[in-house]
């Protein structure tokens, strides 16, 4: 199934998506401030392209609070309508039965992109 959502989810938006976070990614990291912001898109791009079989969870041994103040940083600069996009995204194909998992994967794309810092992707 992982093989085939991802297939489907490619070719309908899914490539579109991966571009996107790229693009914004390379940009990100133009200027040196932007760089942990620029890593944090790619980490949003690999997931984008393939979600179907792959989790977050939270890196075990994330030292100190410096992920929290980036996370917040994140949500005020532009992962809170990221996160927001994600949601509406995953709403709109959980209308139908076929549209569900898609929707399951927006809801996953959205919990990283509100806060990708001291996440993992595996």
């Amino acid at each position: 199934m992982n093989i085939v959502g991802n297939i489907i989810w490619i070719v309908f938006g899914g490539l579109i998506i991966f571009l996107m976070y790229v693009i914004s990614s390379v940009l990100l990291c133009l200027t040196i401030i932007g760089i942990p912001f620029g890593i944090q898109t790619l980490k949003l791009s690999m997931l984008a392209l393939v979600p179907f079989g792959k989790d977050i969870v939270n890196k075990p041994n994330e030292p100190g609070c410096l992920s929290t103040i980036m996370n917040i940083i994140w949500i005020l600069i532009g992962g809170l309508w990221i996160s927001l996009t994600h949601f509406i995204f995953g709403l709109l194909l959980s209308i139908s039965i076929i549209g569900i998992p898609f929707g399951i994967q927006h809801f996953k794309l959205g919990m990283l992109a509100f806060t990708p810092f001291g996440k993992e992707i595996r």
